[in-house]
């Protein structure tokens, strides 16, 4: 008998309280690396009404005098009051109406430097009580990646289908076409499986903000015809198919106005869609010591690399760390039977090719650089032009495996 069930993923739009928070920490650390490549940030944001909260730990070497060892302001080297408002900007709320809006937000600034125990355990050199001089893991922690061959940018169906909607949405919204679409938007696709295949979405959820004088049926009718069959394959779309458009019948209250917004409060929605697991940790504000982050980032690629090199159809990656230490602690390959070997000769072909050291993966994925902020919407995973998207170590592992 055919084994068949329905899954969901969702997506939030950039205009969605948890995903201002996130590109405004996303801004801030870019701007970070921009003027310090070995800056150490950990910046959270809070946003709620008319009010953005920062703070977090932020250390710029380059502004540490050696001399005399004094260290100047932040304010010296970053304007965070204009990278917040640029952030914003750059979302959509400027709008006359907006309670939420990037000219008259008050923005308060809790940004300290990065405590120096922290920072003796991942600097690479000798400390005391430090039994090594090589760079270590930001956090102890576990790391998840995941891919698998079922979409083009080997990624489980439904969260990929949810963030084109989201990507198709604010593509309209910011074309200036649609004059009643607002920044803050949620998309939700539901996928019938069979045997492992996707076969039909059975509904597909998309809640926009919009202006108070545009009617329902309108906005329905449009998002139906114009994002849904623009961007979902026409093929799993059916008459049984259940589109559901600002269920509530309204949403003009939205935005930081409507509900508050925290950093790192998406990690599904910037991971898989809870398909592939995630260890709980965010993402956004984190600069690559962090493993947090940047050993996800790792997880990933290495997990693309081989669904792309034909090892498996699915497969996820663990690694895990300690504090302070330069090697991961574990690391966990499982390709959930699909594997053309066994995931312990895979695992074995893994650590041949790859190196999950904090300092070693900062430099295969060639990290820091400002490129935070084009990761913080429409999911971490599965977008070009992101180092950990290139499946460039697939003749090395198929190479490995003889």
């Amino acid at each position: 008998m055919a084994k068949s069930f329905v899954f969901s993923s969702e997506s939030v739009g950039e205009g969605h309280p948890d995903k201002v928070a996130d590109l405004i920490s996303d801004s801030v650390l870019d701007a970070c690396l921009a003027f310090d490549k070995t800056a150490r940030v950990a910046c959270e944001t809070f946003v709620k009404s008319n009010v953005v909260v920062v703070g977090g730990e932020i250390t710029l070497p380059k502004l540490q005098d050696k001399k005399t060892g004094k260290t100047k302001p932040l304010s010296e080297a970053i304007n965070i009051d204009k990278v917040i408002r640029d952030a914003i900007r750059h979302i959509g709320y400027v709008n006359d109406d907006d309670v939420f809006h990037a000219d008259t937000v008050f923005v308060n600034n809790y940004l300290t430097a990065q405590s120096a125990d922290i920072a003796q355990g991942v600097d690479a050199k000798q400390a005391e009580g430090k039994k090594h001089a090589e760079q270590g893991a930001g956090d102890q922690g576990l790391m998840f990646g995941f891919a698998a061959d079922e979409t083009e940018e080997l990624m489980p169906a439904p969260v990929i289908f949810a963030h084109r909607l989201g990507r198709e949405l604010t593509k309209i919204r910011k074309s200036g076409k649609v004059k009643w679409l607002r920044p803050d938007a949620k998309s939700q696709v539901s996928v019938r499986y069979v045997d492992g295949v996707a076969t039909e979405i059975v509904n597909v959820v998309i809640s926009t903000q919009h202006t108070a004088d545009v009617k329902h049926a309108e906005i329905e009718a449009y998002l139906i015809k114009n994002v849904i069959k623009k961007v979902l394959p026409a093929k799993l779309l059916n008459a049984k198919t259940e589109y559901l458009i600002n269920p509530t019948g309204k949403f003009v209250i939205g935005g930081p106005q409507g509900d508050s917004g925290l950093t790192g409060r998406k990690i599904i929605v910037d991971s898989y869609g809870g398909w592939g697991r995630h260890g709980g940790g965010a993402f956004s504000g984190k600069d690559p010591s962090k493993v947090d982050r940047s050993a996800a980032y790792m997880c990933r690629w290495v997990a693309k690399n081989i669904v792309a090199a034909g090892l498996a159809k699915q497969c996820e990656l663990q690694v895990a760390y300690a504090i302070g230490h330069p090697k991961p602690v574990s690391v966990y390959v499982n390709t959930f039977e699909t594997g053309i070997v066994a995931d312990e000769k895979i695992t074995a072909a893994v650590e041949k090719v790859f190196s999950f050291k904090p300092a070693d993966i900062v430099k295969q994925l060639d990290l820091l650089r400002p490129i935070y902020r084009e990761t913080t919407n429409y999911g971490h995973f599965g977008k070009a032009g992101l180092p950990w998207e290139e499946t460039n170590k697939v003749a090395a592992l198929k190479a490995a495996l003889k």
